[in-house]
């Protein structure tokens, strides 16, 4: 059996992380079996590797190799491609055609994102797992086959098997040895090896002088995230070996080419912060403000149904006639609101908005005329009263605890 550090120079794999090397030695081992594998991880973290070297270290390695891309063939066509048809089983099927299980009989085939296999394809390929036995769409013929299965996949395959999109007993027949390769946040120390070895490829294929980071560039690559794993920086490499003109890559040249890594300066995070903090203020201000004109309508149409009681105490002809001259022929108000939207302008200061395109107006003639006649309706309801809160919330029909804060708040 080959040694690790044999098998990685013979397939191209760049990296020393203790994970990485427990991936590729669980495959060495797991090569002379016929046992079926599931390699899982991220995007972009290298999973088409370890079929190839399952299969050249297998015994099917002079047979067929194909990798199968589940997720790119048409959900109507991939029971075609994967097992055949028959002439005439639908429409275009001029003539009777092999699928990859008949092709690769004897051989290894690589399902690429199987999670992406519609459920009806499922069956079949359960079928094929437990007894190797397949049936051409238009046909009713058995076939058998003789073929390795290595699956691949980025799902988190319990919850698409909670949510009813891949078979439960699929998953456990692919899986009876699963294979996990880290994501490349996880491999901090092989991110500047893997990145030295794209420049130098790079350089080598456009004839350039190979680029280089410095030390502060360094900690900055390898403190990224990597959404996109390998693929993602192998891009990037790429990227400033063909854009830059300066060979050696400074922190400031590099977050330009870390998606995301730009929109995350201090000063940009002010300007949003800012912005949305005063906006949420301004909307709190306003908010407090229609409450308040609320508050006074519900005033109004108590004291409306107060003098409309056949049972409220009499009240003297003077008060009766101020209460209709505030209250009669008036109805509550609304507060209105339309569909524009509110713009605010901004210095380039920052400071606080000089002008309004849109904004709500608030009449505070209004809001002070009745308030004034709000203070004079309470003073003469306690003077009427005796100062007998009780009976002066009760005459003016709301709580003695909002009379209460009503008397403190216009300090009567």
């Amino acid at each position: 059996m080959e040694s690790l550090q044999v098998i990685k120079q013979r397939f191209g794999i760049i990296g020393n992380d203790v994970h990485l090397n427990l991936a590729l030695e669980k495959a060495i081992r797991v090569a002379p079996t016929d046992i079926s594998v599931l390699v899982t991880g991220e995007s972009g973290v290298g999973k088409e590797n370890i079929p190839k070297i399952i299969h050249n270290l297998s015994h099917r390695k002079h047979a067929k190799y194909i990798a199968v891309n589940c997720g790119a063939i048409p959900e109507g066509t991939i029971d075609s491609e994967l097992f055949g048809h028959e002439k005439g089983a639908f429409t275009g099927a001029t003539s009777t055609r092999k699928g990859y299980f008949e092709v690769a009989d004897g051989g290894t085939i690589f399902l690429d994102e199987v999670g992406e296999l519609p459920l009806t394809t499922q069956v079949r390929l359960l079928r094929v797992l437990e007894n190797g036995e397949f049936i051409k769409v238009g046909s009713s013929q058995v076939q058998k086959t003789n073929v390795r299965i290595v699956a691949a996949t980025n799902l988190n395959m319990p919850q698409a098997i909670s949510k009813g999109k891949f078979r439960e007993d699929l998953f456990y027949r692919l899986s009876t040895i699963d294979i996990q390769l880290p994501p490349l946040r996880d491999r901090a120390g092989d991110i500047h090896l893997l990145f030295r070895k794209f420049a130098s490829d790079f350089a080598q294929k456009y004839s350039m002088p190979t680029i280089r980071l410095t030390e502060e560039a360094i900690k900055v690559l390898m403190n990224y995230n990597y959404p996109g794993n390998i693929r993602q920086l192998r891009n990037i490499a790429e990227q400033i070996s063909v854009v830059e003109e300066e060979r050696l890559i400074t922190p400031q040249r590099l977050v330009n080419y870390l998606p995301g890594k730009g929109s995350n300066l201090p000063s940009v995070i002010d300007q949003h912060k800012s912005n949305s903090d005063f906006a949420n203020e301004r909307e709190i201000m306003y908010k407090i403000l229609f409450d308040m004109r609320n508050d006074i309508n519900d005033l109004k149409k108590l004291t409306l149904d107060l003098m409309k009681s056949e049972d409220t105490v009499k009240v003297k002809e003077e008060n009766k006639q101020l209460i209709q001259k505030i209250y009669s022929e008036e109805k509550p108000i609304e507060p209105q609101f339309n569909n524009e939207v509110e713009v605010v302008r901004y210095d380039n200061d920052f400071k606080e908005p000089t002008n309004y395109e849109y904004a709500e107006t608030i009449d505070e003639d209004e809001n002070l005329s009745i308030q004034e006649k709000e203070i004079e309706l309470i003073k003469k309801s306690l003077e009427r009263n005796n100062n007998k809160r009780k009976l002066a919330a009760k005459e003016l029909g709301i709580s003695e605890r909002t009379l209460y804060r009503k008397i403190k708040q216009y300090d009567l």
